[in-house]
């Protein structure tokens, strides 16, 4: 596994990655006009692009021999959904599907908490749909403590999400 900060010609990729993982987690029986034009508007290179550039936002991203196929999203100056957890969020922790199970989403976060220490946070929160059970228990292996609940939304539609919160130790 090799790690790295995220460039802007990244953009294309980070982009291809996230419709990716996005739709192959969310979309269980079909893909509906409202779930494409969000994951085609939301995740573009122009969007990931802006994002690169963002000084409150940090992208590592995981290469193998023939590319991308991983990254972690970290977000300073965000408002958590619920009390008690700090303003750095873990926005995004993708991992193409094809590369679970071989230790890259951990490593990836663990990358991540490493740079939450570096800017001395004193913890990071996310959310995750409250219906993936893999996420769920991933983050509560790697330490994360469930705070609440909020939702998540597209259209008029609203999904229940989890939020997990963890203590950066020193």
């Amino acid at each position: 596994m090799k790690f790295r900060l995220a460039r802007p010609s990244d953009a294309p990729i980070l982009a291809a990655i996230s419709i990716e993982v996005w739709l192959g987690t969310y979309i269980r029986r079909g893909v509906n006009a409202i779930f494409a034009e969000f994951a085609l508007n939301e995740f573009t290179s122009a969007k990931l692009d802006a994002l690169l550039q963002d000084p409150n936002e940090h992208v590592i991203v995981s290469e193998n021999e023939d590319g991308l196929d991983g990254f972690i999203r970290i977000s300073r100056g965000k408002a958590a959904p619920v009390a008690g957890c700090s303003s750095v969020e873990v926005s995004t922790l993708y991992v193409q599907p094809r590369h679970h199970g071989r230790g890259l989403g951990r490593a990836l976060l663990e990358q991540g908490l490493n740079y939450a220490r570096a800017v001395e946070v004193p913890s990071v929160w996310l959310t995750t749909n409250s219906e993936n059970a893999p996420a769920r228990a991933f983050y509560l292996k790697q330490g994360f403590e469930k705070v609440g609940t909020t939702h998540f939304r597209i259209h008029d539609q609203a999904y229940l999400n989890d939020v997990f919160r963890r203590v950066i130790s020193r």
